[in-house]
């Protein structure tokens, strides 16, 4: 493949031009090339034009095909505003501009003429023209050989999604690690965050490269290693050859707590592993994005404990952050198997790129360890990626490899754990000392699990007992004998994927016996647990707002206390509970929050976390004007803006801001960030006329980028009475779905998730999803948006006609 860009056009579009050299096995035969322009100019293939007014849905045919075959394609396109193809970004802190090619899943053709399959893989020959000051990197090492005009050097052959171009006037941090050439960049704007951050990225970065060498034996094969840190990204990063993208709030701006900064080492460890799974061995079709994704996810975490200062912090925070985001996934409708999920086309497997294939797949890779061994794992992976080094694998291969490095027939176990949906629960009989597991009725599978079980009392482990379970009730002599335990944690050490049920004596001690519980991962299990018993409807709502009152305080971790508090009061507090509970249950979380910050050390993680949860919840409004003001801050955070849009939307979202404090807000950080946090502001105001002007700038104002739309539709919802947010409801299901004629469905799932009624729970906003959903015309993201966000509905529903 070559491919020229020309990137000098001006800001609407750029020059196209392809070259594509290609074999068939069937002379005469035809195919199709996939291509998406904003005008397309000339198609030649063999020498002979081919009818550019052919063109449909994106796809041209191309008949009378040769053995060897040269198409050459001409075309202008567009550059994109919703994240997905060429994306064109202006920073309006200096005013430059930033480009930077995203194709995942599909988005090839809107930047050049293409075979759009990942089993299709091609070297890639790519120069770019740019204005001359513009810095341009990509997959190969970028050369620049005249005024303005750059070359790449040719890649090793990539999948159509993996090819990416960035280029603007990017600020740079370079190194070279192991004969690797490192670089890391960001807007210009952001250079000082980005020089102040990149030692530890860099550190993480080389650490990750000497495990993965020494883990699997084979090198890093794409030549130099970018991380560019990009503006309005949708994903958290993507794992582009020698190109990685990543969205650039990564770039701390302000104070970054411990959790934050794991969770950014945590994504450079992910998006190295998939030089590996992914890019030198990639999935054959979507059905088996597992074998990307999955292995990514349990990589990074693996790759932090053993060759990072984070340590066991790793398999924490996934916990509270990725396993929480699993458990979640499994509860809807839409849950499916880790691997061979249908996926007729991209769209549809763009909506398995969720919290099973991420951390679902993670866990039952830790169980694969526990049941064949890490040698024969290791061993079996090492093999698996030599032997289709450049090219496809499927799940067959790769399990072929895991049997014969281990020895072990793994039919059964690939079709419990990888093949069939759904998650077993795990619950205690402590009187039998039996171990009960319960398989959903709908995916009935024999899943063996090995964990662990440990008891608590006054701050002390008073015991920790192996478990691997035979059916669904396996007796375990060590548990019968155990000593008595105030509160007792089935899957403690967390190793395997399943619904903890604590048992009744265990769910009244732990509002008071958590905060003593020394070991963190435990802590982690019984908080997921809690968030699960609520969204099942098997614990009172109360008891987590009781438990964050009393634990949170002691609390030490980071990402437990970071995770807890952001699920209760991003969801738990104001779905599950009634409206007149829900600003007492807030004031609980700003006293425990008061507390942590009076005691912390100023300007550690535990004084940063607090000190937010108190700007976000606090009703102190001399306290939240003067923090608005700059005034009487927290040590560390006297010139965080970041931290002060905190203070203007809880001030906004309670009637107590207009638009003259987010405007002046603004004018004091007129960047990126300050913009999409004033528009959030704005947009949580609860008067009719905020949310009148809201809803018009998401559903009907085509200039508003994919990060724009997210931070209107997070703040549209977050305040305002039921009366004034209810006509929206029934809004939501014409407006939204609409946005599809300019969105692309990248984009726009996230706009159909945080745009959806949650906050409207009643029985009439549910009769309107199960409308909506007899619609034909849903593209895949918005149906699957309102499946899930129905589900989340329905949970908060049961919740409150169970408990009040």
């Amino acid at each position: 493949m070559e491919v020229d860009l020309d990137l000098d056009q001006g800001e609407e579009r750029f020059g196209s031009s392809t070259r594509i050299t290609f074999s068939c096995n069937e002379p005469g035969a035809s195919t199709f090339v996939d291509v998406k322009p904003a005008e397309l100019r000339s198609m030649v293939l063999n020498g002979q034009s081919v009818d550019v007014t052919t063109l449909t849905d994106g796809r041209v045919a191309l008949s009378g095909l040769a053995a060897d075959n040269v198409l050459e394609v001409e075309a202008q396109m567009s550059y994109s505003r919703d994240g997905q193809g060429l994306h064109r970004a202006v920073d309006p802190a200096d005013g430059e501009h930033y480009v930077y090619g995203h194709l995942f899943l599909d988005a090839g053709p809107r930047v050049f003429a293409c075979f759009d399959q990942p089993d299709l893989k091609a070297p890639y020959a790519v120069t770019v023209a740019a204005p001359e000051a513009w810095t341009v990197l990509g997959n190969g090492a970028a050369t620049k050989v005249a005024p303005g005009r750059w070359e790449l050097a040719e890649t090793k052959p990539l999948a159509t999604y993996f090819v990416t171009v960035c280029a603007g006037p990017y600020a740079s941090v370079l190194d070279e690690h192991d004969g690797i050439p490192l670089g890391i960049h960001a807007r210009a704007s952001l250079r000082e965050a980005l020089e102040r951050g990149a030692p530890q990225m860099l550190e993480v970065t080389r650490a990750s490269f000497d495990y993965y060498h020494q883990l699997f034996g084979i090198r890093y094969p794409f030549g130099e290693y970018h991380q560019v840190f990009v503006p309005e990204f949708n994903a958290g990063a993507m794992e582009n050859p020698g190109c990685v993208t990543f969205r650039d709030v990564y770039v701390f701006r302000g104070a970054a707590a411990r959790d934050e900064i794991l969770t950014r080492s945590n994504t450079i460890a992910h998006e190295m592993a998939h030089m590996w799974f992914g890019d030198l061995v990639t999935m054959q079709w979507w059905d088996d994005l597992w074998l990307n994704e999955s292995f990514a996810e349990y990589m990074s975490h693996r790759t932090l404990d053993a060759a990072t200062e984070f340590g066991t912090e790793a398999w924490v925070d996934s916990t509270m952050a990725r396993k929480a985001w699993g458990y979640a996934a499994e509860r809807t409708p839409s849950t499916h198997p880790v691997a061979g999920s249908a996926a007729l086309d991209a769209q549809s497997a763009l909506q398995d790129f969720d919290g099973i294939s991420y951390a679902k797949g993670a866990a039952t890779l830790r169980q694969l360890i526990a049941h064949i061994g890490d040698d024969a794992f290791i061993a079996g992976v090492s093999a698996y990626l030599r032997e289709h080094s450049f090219g496809n694998g499927t799940l067959a291969d790769f399990m072929g490899f895991m049997e014969r490095a281990s020895g072990k027939d793994l039919g059964a176990w690939t079709q419990a754990w990888l093949l069939t949906a759904g998650v077993d629960v795990i619950s205690l009989d402590r009187a039998a000392g039996a171990v009960d597991r319960t398989v959903p009725e709908a995916f009935p599978a024999d899943r063996p699990h090995t964990f662990d079980v440990a008891g608590f009392s006054a701050g002390a482990e008073t015991f920790r007992v192996p478990v691997t379970t035979s059916g669904d009730r396996t007796v375990v002599p060590e548990l019968a004998a155990a000593p008595a335990a105030d509160l007792v944690v089935p899957n403690a050490g967390d190793l395997t994927w399943a619904t903890v049920t604590l048992d009744p004596d265990s769910i009244a001690a732990v509002p008071e016996q958590l905060a003593l519980v020394p070991d963190p991962q435990a802590r982690a299990v019984v908080w997921v647990s809690l968030i699960d018993g609520v969204c099942l409807g098997t614990v009172d709502p109360r008891v987590m707002v009781r438990t964050v009152g009393a634990a949170w305080p002691h609390e030490d971790n980071a990402s437990i206390l970071n995770r807890s508090a952001g699920s209760l009061l991003g969801r738990i507090i104001p779905t599950f509970l009634p409206h007149e509970e829900q600003g007492e249950a807030e004031q609980v979380v700003a006293a425990a929050a008061a507390s942590v910050l009076a005691a912390a050390e100023p300007g550690s993680t535990r004084a940063l976390v607090a000190a937010r949860a108190v700007a976000r919840t606090s009703a102190d409004e001399e306290l939240l004007r003067a923090w608005a003001a700059g005034e009487r801050r927290p040590v560390g955070l006297e010139g965080d803006s970041d931290f002060g849009w905190i203070v203007v939307r809880n001030l906004a979202s309670h009637g107590l801001a207009g638009r003259e404090l987010i405007e002046a807000t603004r004018e004091r950080d007129d960047t990126l960030q300050g913009r999409l946090s004033a528009l959030m502001a704005g947009a949580s105001m609860p008067d009719t006329e905020a949310k009148a002007w809201a809803w018009g700038e998401i559903t009907t104002n085509r200039e508003r980028s994919n990060y724009e739309l997210n931070a209107l539709a997070q703040g549209f919802w977050s305040s305002g009475e039921l009366d004034v947010l209810r006509p929206y409801a029934a809004r939501y299901f014409s407006d939204v779905p609409a946005m599809s004629a300019w969105v692309g469905d990248d984009a726009l799932a996230r706009v159909a998730q945080l745009g959806f009624p949650s906050r409207v729970v009643e029985e009439a906003t549910d009769d309107m999803a199960r409308a909506a959903l007899q619609r034909t015309d849903l593209t895949p993201a918005v149906r699957r948006g309102i499946v899930d966000a129905r589900s989340e509905l329905g949970e908060a529903l049961r919740s409150r006609a169970t408990f009040g």
